[in-house]
């Protein structure tokens, strides 16, 4: 089964210096009939002014992964961590028994466009801990490239929840598929451009729960498209 969560009914805030949307209830946005799928609490869409940001706060007990779309990301944290995020770079915090971070624009021309996902840990109080890594475009065009895994598997992130995260930027017309396990399901979430899933047409912003089936089928639309799947225990 195929539910739609489609990009106009999530919570949208526009503060001027930030325009987000979440899929899920986050903040002022609360919405008891998308408080989280499944170990997926967050799945907010920023797009920040130039010079602006985030200031420091603080974090527990989350599984936090930054996906950089367009711009440059500066982000600090309590571990000493200072980077500055391009786009195609994944980021991932452990929050666990506390952490603090900044995350700003890096650019002061330029807007920056990301992706924050909230996963829910296998356990509370881990130790915090931070972790990047660049997945060039060459490597995630026209197939499905794991970013983040328990275990870290394929040389992907490490966080600490039975959670697969795959991305793909899918030609038009290039078909791609991914099987699930008995008991499993998906949250497909469309970064940019269309795809067609399962015959069911997605464009950016779009999101979509997957219950009960072995599977998923991912088509590029006419200008393709990047697409994100969580595969979720």
């Amino acid at each position: 089964m195929i539910t739609l969560r489609p990009a106009k009914e999530r919570g949208h805030f526009n503060f001027g210096w930030l325009d987000t949307s979440h899929s899920f209830s986050f903040g002022d946005y609360q919405d008891p009939a998308h408080e989280q799928f499944r170990a997926l609490r967050v799945l907010n869409e920023d797009r920040v002014e130039p010079g602006q940001g985030f200031g420091t706060h603080g974090h527990r007990d989350m599984e936090i992964l930054t996906w950089v779309l367009s711009g440059a990301l500066a982000h600090e944290d309590s571990t000493g961590g200072r980077h500055a995020l391009p786009p195609g770079t994944a980021q991932r915090m452990t929050a666990g028994r506390g952490i603090r971070h900044s995350e700003f624009n890096g650019s002061d021309t330029e807007p920056v466009h990301f992706l924050q996902i909230w996963v829910l840990p296998e356990r509370a109080g881990l130790a915090p801990g931070y972790e990047e890594k660049a997945f060039p475009l060459e490597d995630r065009r026209s197939r499905l490239t794991l970013l983040a895994s328990r275990g870290g598997r394929e040389g992907s992130l490490h966080w600490n929840q039975d959670v697969d995260l795959w991305t793909a930027v899918l030609e038009p017309g290039t078909e791609r598929s991914l099987a699930l396990r008995p008991g499993r399901a998906a949250w497909v979430q469309v970064a940019s451009g269309a795809v067609d899933l399962d015959g069911v047409a997605l464009a950016a912003g779009d999101g979509a729960a997957v219950t009960g089936e072995t599977g998923l089928r991912l088509l590029g639309g006419e200008a393709g498209g990047e697409v994100m799947v969580f595969d979720l225990a």
